[in-house]
């Protein structure tokens, strides 16, 4: 199987050491069969060409690591650092380690991030990337037969195996709960799309609850994920026509953001707005009025997709798509909406304490 365009293949590194491809097999090896000034010349022309074997050889790679490879999008986010030390603990278990990388939700950043753990040999990668449906990234790793399993990612296909909730199933639930509360102008927060086929499968889910109720979706308001200050976008979104009453933020860390922006903007939560998020981080219930979510399991995710990965790793045949329940907290952020006749605290004009 040919290596991607424009990656040197050990018949390169061979024709610059002035050597056998076998002779290069077994020093990538560590055979002590070749000499040493042999071996440190097939090591610098591996270095000059930026040569990584192919992991689909197993003649190269006839030891293993006991070592997986993590890709997240983000640190910052405690739901991911919840699947993070549930995969640790699976990873141990079995007798592994994890090498860990982070990538902000950019799919270039996801290809060096794989890339640099390929180089390390791991074993498996488990991985959560900006779309899974078209990823150049798991191309590659599907062509290389490198073992991978899909967190968070929702994905049909049995060839790439995923574990995650039904997101867009989920949206519908909580978006349905707000409109069960009175809410006609419920307006979606949420990262941008480009970064997260998870936020896009979301909002679907706004839209079908929305729809289902005789109600138009009304447009996104997308910011980057690791923005620190909403009060643009909510200034900008509360503004418009009609009002919107409540807010579906995509994921809990934003969630929070905004409750804490609309303070500083002079909105009360949820007595002007009514805020839910998605994920149900820990904090979400410490926080005074407590956070409506959407609870996904991200433990179980986590121990699940390395449970997976174990199996591919020992050549199991490719496991269907792992769709786990969710659950939705009801909290203190969500109230019943200001009806049309008035009652209640009519939302206050947006100003914006932007310097």
């Amino acid at each position: 199987m040919p290596p991607p365009a424009g990656r040197a293949t050990i018949v390169d590194v061979a024709r610059r050491a002035r050597v056998s491809a076998a002779t290069v097999s077994r020093v990538l090896n560590g055979s002590a069969t070749v000499s040493a000034p042999t071996a440190q010349r097939v090591r610098r022309a591996v270095q000059a060409l930026d040569f990584r074997p192919n992991l689909a050889g197993r003649s190269l790679r006839a030891t293993r690591t006991r070592s997986l490879g993590v890709v997240v999008p983000t640190l910052t986010n405690p739901v991911f650092a919840e699947c993070l030390a549930a995969m640790e603990a699976t990873a141990r278990a079995h007798g592994h380690t994890l090498g860990l990388a982070s990538t902000g939700y950019d799919a270039a950043a996801e290809a060096d991030a794989v890339e640099a753990l390929l180089r390390q040999r791991v074993d498996g990668l488990v991985l959560t990337v900006t779309d899974a449906a078209r990823n150049r990234v798991l191309d590659r790793l599907d062509r290389e037969r490198v073992p991978y399993v899909l967190a968070f990612n929702q994905l049909p296909r049995a060839d790439r195996p995923t574990v995650s909730v039904d997101n867009r199933a989920a949206a519908r639930e909580v978006v349905t709960h707000l409109i069960g509360l009175g809410h006609r102008a419920i307006r979606m927060v949420t990262g941008q799309f480009r970064q997260s086929d998870r936020a896009r499968l979301r909002y679907r889910g706004y839209s079908d609850a929305m729809r289902a109720a005789g109600l138009d979706p009304l447009p996104p308001l997308q910011m980057p994920f690791l923005a620190p200050d909403a009060r643009v976008q909510l200034v900008e979104g509360l503004a418009a026509r009609p009002r919107p009453t409540a807010l579906f933020c995509s994921n809990d860390y934003l969630a929070l953001t905004v409750i804490r922006d609309l303070a500083a903007l002079g909105r009360a939560v949820p007595g002007d707005v009514s805020v839910a998020g998605f994920d149900g981080i820990r904090i979400g219930e410490l926080t005074v009025p407590a956070l409506t979510t959407v609870v996904q399991p991200a433990a179980v995710i986590g121990r699940t997709a390395v449970e997976l990965l174990m199996q591919r790793i020992g050549c199991a045949p490719a496991a269907a798509p792992e769709l786990l329940a969710h659950a939705v907290r009801f909290g203190g952020t969500t109230a019943a909406a200001v009806d049309a006749a008035g009652v209640g605290r009519a939302p206050a004009p947006v100003r914006s304490t932007l310097a």
